[in-house]
């Protein structure tokens, strides 16, 4: 393994004004470091990239991308060992921490490296970074694999968001069917939190509604199992509340909260879009969890974002410019491969196929056998089929 770090604009646009470090790791076979890159954007937005561990080496599928390139982790803006975001900067600060900043980091990187193209490895926020990848430098590609990360282009937010709302709505009902026990549970911990003030170890009072978040697991395959061992904790112990306490991962990685809504505003203005579209159907529910919404109230209720509150109102009425270019898309050269799970309820399938009929040269993957977790669950195969997607093998 090799460390690489770069100091590059905060803002491109300036490139002599304010600095920031980004930092890449580079991992090799011994007998492969002349081999070509690949460069992996992790998911996200606001997660550093995966630290290799473990024997055999994990995560999956990196023993199968090191059988031909060499890969270079990234560690996107704000992240890991990058200048980290903390979540007390302004809003014209971060501003410069979406996919197209990520994007040109990396184009720095390139040339640093003295390489003049490479491939590309994108999960999740990682496959919006590959496509404006797509869109801003092309040129610099040899290929582009993603995985449960095709965006969508040009679409309203408020689509998002909506597609989002009504696979939750699904989600919720396939839980308490497959767990119906845990309906009265639910419901009597939501009566409880909003009866009592109940502490997390953070000193962070539990609400019922930061509770409800932990519906974020059901987009994995394995979410429901782990949100029903939560459920089945007794109340107010101290397994229940240390696994109760962070579900989105916000007080480790304020990016994620503070700019998720911006990485899907593909020059629009967010206006707290979760919060707008959520039906009524939740309210009538309130033992129904919530997935990947950030809403306003998280501001208040997570002590580790409270100086991030104003910051993220004076975002949400942003007017954001577009993160890919249609034109460059439609006029694509670069061979791409994705998988798009059917059922993911973070990125809606049928935006991502729309975008994979709109690029040439894109071969969509679209499986029912994985969820968005898959590139972790079964990461050896995934790849190894993306790869013989994208070289024309299958």
């Amino acid at each position: 393994m090799t460390d690489h770090e770069l100091q590059v604009p905060l803002d491109h646009a300036n490139p002599d004004g304010e600095q920031i470090k980004v930092f890449a790791r580079e991992i090799a076979e011994p007998d492969g470091r002349d081999k070509p890159f690949l460069v992996f954007f992790q998911g996200g937005p606001g997660f550093e990239a995966f630290r290799p561990v473990g024997n055999p080496r994990g995560p999956g599928y990196l023993d199968r991308a090191l059988q031909e390139f060499r890969v270079l982790a990234l560690d996107q803006r704000g992240t890991g060992r990058s200048t980290p975001v903390d979540g007390t900067e302004s809003a014209d600060y971060l501003k410069h921490f979406r996919a197209d900043s990520i994007v040109r980091d990396a184009e720095l990187l390139r040339e640093q490296l003295s390489v003049k193209r490479w491939s590309i490895l994108g999960q999740s926020f990682g496959g919006f970074c590959a496509f404006a990848y797509l869109s801003l430098a092309p040129d610099s590609l040899r290929e582009a694999l993603v995985t449960g990360g095709t965006p969508p282009i040009g679409r309203p937010v408020d689509d998002v968001y909506s597609a989002t709302w009504a696979r939750m709505a699904e989600r919720n009902r396939r839980y308490y069917a497959r767990f119906p026990q845990d309906r009265a549970r639910m419901l009597d911990i939501v009566a409880r939190l909003d009866a009592d003030v109940v502490r997390l170890p953070g000193l962070d009072r539990l609400t019922s509604r930061r509770f409800r978040t932990h519906g974020n697991k059901l987009g994995m395959s394995d979410g429901a199992e782990a949100l029903h061992y939560i459920l089945e904790l007794p109340f107010g112990s101290p397994a229940f509340l240390h696994d109760a306490s962070d579900e989105l991962g916000i007080a480790r990685n304020p990016i994620y909260a503070i700019l998720h809504e911006a990485c899907y505003a593909d020059g629009t203005v967010t206006n707290w879009s979760a919060a707008r579209t959520r039906p009524a159907e939740f309210d009538e529910h309130p033992e129904w969890f919530t997935g990947e919404h950030i809403l306003p109230w998280l501001f208040d209720d997570y002590g580790a974002l409270s100086t991030a509150r104003e910051v993220a109102h004076e975002l949400a009425m942003v007017e954001w410019p577009r993160l890919y270019d249609e034109d460059v898309l439609r006029a694509n050269t670069v061979p791409i491969a994705a998988a798009i799970y059917t059922e993911d309820p973070y990125v809606e399938r049928r935006f991502s196929e729309e975008t994979a009929a709109l690029v040439p040269g894109m071969h969509a993957w679209v499986t029912s056998e994985y969820d968005h977790n898959g590139l972790r669950a079964d990461g050896e195969r995934i790849l190894s089929r993306l790869i013989d997607l994208v070289r024309g093998r299958a």
